[in-house]
């Protein structure tokens, strides 16, 4: 448990923004070298169709962790005909963010490496957690659109990247709401695009003030 709790405070910072009418996730995944494929290697994963789940700390970690997750969701189905819950799932797993939709709307969940899992409005992992918990108790979660949340999250996600430590980062952003069918998706890629240079401005303004 000290081991994946460290291997996560020391790895790029994920989020996950649980909204009037869906969730969004956010992953700055940190790139260690030049030489590595853009979008390969992700950290955000789709577990059930109305699942997703983002891991920081080691990308082997997140993959057994999301491959479990996806045999547990399936598991669920078989034994009670219905998709999981996504309390239900978070109950069967280790470190991770979790969230999604299901018949109690949206749900978004930290599960803590010893296997306890609280729900959330705003929830943050990894090395840049306290700030960016500082920027999500800022918004009012409640009230955003999950369009709005993408904007949010990017916006975030480029604030606690620290340039001066860290290498480059790639800015995963997926959504589960209305928007997107009630499926876990990628963000579409203009509406990534339009997210990922506002939040790249909204860093450069901060500096400037």
């Amino acid at each position: 448990v000290e081991y994946a709790n460290k291997a996560v405070e020391n790895s790029g910072t994920a989020i996950g923004l649980r909204v009037k009418d869906g969730v969004v996730l956010a992953v700055e995944k940190l790139i260690h070298s030049k030489l590595l494929v853009p979008n390969a290697n992700r950290r955000i994963q789709t577990i059930d169709r109305h699942i997703g789940m983002a891991t920081a700390g080691l990308l082997a970690d997140g993959r057994h962790m999301g491959n479990r997750a996806r045999d547990e969701a399936e598991n669920f189905r078989d034994m009670y005909h219905t998709p999981a819950s996504i309390q239900a799932l978070a109950d069967r797993l280790g470190l991770c963010i979790l969230g999604g939709l299901d018949k109690d709307g949206p749900q978004l969940f930290i599960v803590e490496p010893s296997g306890v899992s609280h729900g959330y409005h705003g929830a943050a992992v990894g090395k840049g957690r306290q700030l960016a918990k500082t920027e999500l108790e800022k918004l009012k979660l409640s009230e955003l659109t999950v369009r709005e949340a993408v904007f949010e999250a990017a916006r975030i996600i480029h604030l606690v990247h620290d340039d001066a430590k860290d290498k480059d980062f790639e800015l995963e952003l997926s959504w589960i709401g209305e928007e997107s069918g009630g499926l876990h998706l990628p963000v579409p890629h203009d509406l990534w695009e339009e997210a990922d240079k506002k939040g790249r401005e909204a860093l450069d303004e901060d500096m400037v003030d």
